[in-house]
């Protein structure tokens, strides 16, 4: 049973009543509603926790703003000593966070393997990069008048920061937060997903069991709309870094106002098989990053625009790969591809598929779902204003749509109102620097897809795909403010 691997993460503890709010170093039962942790594969009932109420919230956020305030502050070699703590406990635990995030997010074991280990490179590029931050000098002798002066700038940190984070990589999500945050110098409150947090609260203890001090870091648990707009409403939060949905992200922007706010949105991913693209690496690339995790991540391909002149080799290369995954249970060392996160997920997008099939849309291959189980489905003869181009369809469905201008391609990838990444298959250098400069996203990836990120990398989109960029290095200037100092220095007496 999955639970009996919860139980591994949490020795000793009753999962009937997990204490998953960690306020000033102590963990507790929340005074709000109970929720249940549901197993999305199996619907068995993995944990069971209570809601922070609206005072435990408030105290959350408190004891992080009394340690910023008054505690003694960490050295960037402290941090960098707890961060690199953290990532070895990760490593040392792979197999537990591993079937952690099977049990609670229904994503394939081989995959969430993967995500642990990308979770303890993010916590060791963290401790690495704490020890890295720095200011720079500031030319001002270059200026008329102020041939006597130099200035310097400092990084310091932001003081107080929310970490809101989503269901669909439970683990590395926060950790593209949570760490960056602390290796800037700040104290950081987290609200994980209500329907995945349990990797958030393993990976809290782990921080704790490091010696971070008490308030530096504190969690909460609860809904968006309950907890979240209580932590958007207080005052004493200095910056906010989300990953979710568009509609979620316009909504914290407008109701923080001047504060920072660091948002990761969502998108329709396209890509790009140019005429002269190594169409067995193109098909086999965009298979994997359409279907990985049922196609529930920002950077899933979603569009396919292909240059006629390969459409049909590509179309059935395409095919091939997809009909390779098994799909099945999350538990097992074959699957490929495991269920959506809910059976209402897979609805949704099964009333697009149908709707736009309705439209005049062709499923080349997959287009049935069972429960949460959606196979991987490709559609062709799609137009642009079908939900399945134009919305973000965060399932494994895939459209495929020709062309013949490269420019015309681009144009169409334009169209979308998201902007995260895009890729593009070609050979020729000057077609991919053309597409790279045209292509109205935050990074353009070469002969892979939409989908390729690693942890120290610029990640993040323009549009309504976010602002701000994450990636720790960049991250962690997000969450520092440049100080300037400036020396008027005089002529001494020697």
């Amino acid at each position: 049973m999955l639970r009996d691997e919860v139980q591994k993460a949490f020795p000793g503890e009753d999962l009937n009543a997990l204490r998953g709010n960690f306020i000033n170093n102590e963990w507790v039962q929340g005074d709000g509603p109970s929720f249940s942790i549901i197993s999305p594969s199996t619907g068995e009932v993995l944990a069971v926790l209570n809601e922070a109420s609206q005072q435990q919230t408030a105290d959350a956020v408190a004891g992080v703003r009394n340690w910023f305030d008054n505690g003694e502050p960490l050295t960037p070699f402290q941090r960098y000593e707890l961060l690199h703590t953290v990532s070895k406990e990760i490593t040392e635990n792979l197999e537990i966070y591993a079937h952690l995030i099977v049990a609670e997010s229904g994503k394939p074991l081989k995959d969430a393997r993967g995500e642990a280990a990308r979770a303890a490179q993010t916590f060791r590029l963290a401790s690495e990069e704490a020890k890295r931050i720095h200011g720079e000098e500031v030319p001002l002798s270059g200026t008329p008048g102020s041939e006597n002066r130099i200035g310097m700038t400092m990084r310091m940190p932001l003081g107080v920061v929310c970490a809101i984070t989503p269901f669909n990589a439970p683990l590395n999500q926060l950790n593209h937060k949570a760490p960056t945050a602390l290796a800037a110098g700040n104290g950081v409150v987290i609200k994980p997903p209500e329907i995945t947090p349990l990797s958030a609260i393993r990976l809290t203890k782990a921080i704790q069991k490091a010696g971070l001090p008490a308030g530096a870091i504190n969690m909460i648990q609860g809904r968006g709309e309950v907890v979240g707009e209580w932590l958007l409403e207080n005052q004493d939060i200095n910056a906010y870094t989300f990953t979710g949905s568009a509609a979620v992200g316009a909504h914290i922007h407008q109701k923080v106002g001047l504060r920072k706010t660091l948002l990761e949105l969502g998108s329709n991913s396209a890509v790009i098989v140019h005429k002269d693209a190594d169409i067995s690496l193109a098909s086999k690339l965009i298979a994997k990053a359409g279907n990985v995790y049922s196609g529930q991540i920002c950077i899933s391909v979603q569009r396919v625009y292909v240059h006629a002149d390969v459409y049909a080799e590509f179309r059935e290369a395409l095919s091939t790969e997809i009909k390779k995954f098994v799909v099945g249970d999350p538990t097992s060392e074959s699957t490929d591809i495991g269920p959506m996160i809910s059976v209402e997920a897979a609805e949704r997008a099964a009333s697009w598929l149908h709707d736009a099939v309705e439209q005049g849309a062709k499923v080349v291959v997959g287009g049935t779902h069972d429960g949460a189980w959606f196979q991987p489905t490709v559609v062709e003869n799609v137009t642009p204003d079908m939900f399945l181009v134009c919305r973000e369809v965060f399932a494994p469905l895939m459209n495929i749509i020709p062309y013949t201008d490269l420019d015309d391609a681009i144009k169409q990838s334009n169209t979308s109102i998201y902007g995260l990444q895009a890729g593009i298959f070609t050979q020729n250098i000057d077609v991919a620097f053309h597409a790279a400069k045209k292509l109205e996203v935050g990074g353009v990836i070469v002969n892979d897809t939409s989908n390729y990120r690693i942890d120290q990398m610029p990640y993040g989109g323009i549009k309504q795909s976010g602002m701000g960029r994450e990636g720790v290095r960049y991250a962690i200037e997000e969450l520092t403010e440049p100080k300037l100092i400036v020396l008027n220095l005089r002529t001494p007496s020697l």
